[in-house]
């Protein structure tokens, strides 16, 4: 069950309109490495999840990603301003200015449709933890791109706010990842001395020495994690 609270998580505001910024928002809105496609991720994930301590962090960080997602699509309509015109936007999708009425609207940047194609889900929970800790890392990554580009005092006040929790989610996602080290694709099934090989393809130089793999527990693969 979820429950809305109309308190956002951190209050939104901005200097002046900027309809072409709110453009560039929109991919954390609808885009590959955005909002919507964490919560709709860690929420995949967390149905096959065993453990009780960490489905409930996969469910609480969820739900903390849809409190992003209000903030940025509220950020967005600030921006947008009181009046659709598209002369105002330079650069990007033009799609709120023209269908949506300035609601903004689950794409990316350049106006494409969000897709549950963007959702990770393996069922193996190393593997789902490693691909959020990388999500988690692509998306500070977007936002430090955004900050760079706004000069308006208050939305980097907001994208500050976002791209600290997104490091917050980072460290508690490699916490569990600790938790489950023995477990599903951690665990190997084989190891030849195929796995002990460095190809060096680099010439001149060397600069990697040949990988030293877990050595097979050999447990049972249907045994849960």
């Amino acid at each position: 069950m979820f429950k809305h609270d109309k308190q956002l998580l951190h209050d939104v505001a901005i200097d002046s309109v900027n309809p072409t910024y709110a453009t560039m928002l929109l991919e954390q809105l609808g885009g590959p490495h955005g909002e919507l496609k964490a919560a709709m991720q860690y929420i995949s994930q967390s149905f096959r999840i065993n453990d009780p301590a960490i489905k409930d962090l996969f469910l609480d960080i969820a739900a903390e990603e849809l409190s992003h997602m209000e903030m940025v699509a509220q950020t967005v309509t600030l921006l947008n301003g009181q009046h659709p015109d598209v002369t105002q936007v330079s650069a990007g999708t033009i799609e709120p200015q023209v269908i949506s009425g300035l609601s903004p609207m689950l794409t990316n940047a350049s106006g494409y449709p969000w897709t549950a194609s963007y959702v990770e889900v393996t069922g193996d929970l190393p593997a789902d933890l490693l691909s959020n800790i990388a999500a988690e890392q692509r998306a500070k990554v977007v936002y430090e791109h955004l900050h760079r580009q706004i000069n308006d005092r208050r939305v980097r006040e907001t994208i500050d706010f976002l791209l600290n929790r997104e490091e917050a989610h980072n460290a508690l996602f490699r916490e569990a990842l600790k938790k489950v080290q023995d477990t599903g694709s951690m665990r190997d099934y084989g190891v030849t001395e195929d796995s002990r090989l460095y190809f060096d393809l680099s010439s001149p130089g060397q600069h990697f020495q040949a990988p030293a793999p877990t050595p097979p527990s050999f447990e049972n693969p249907r045994q849960p994690a």
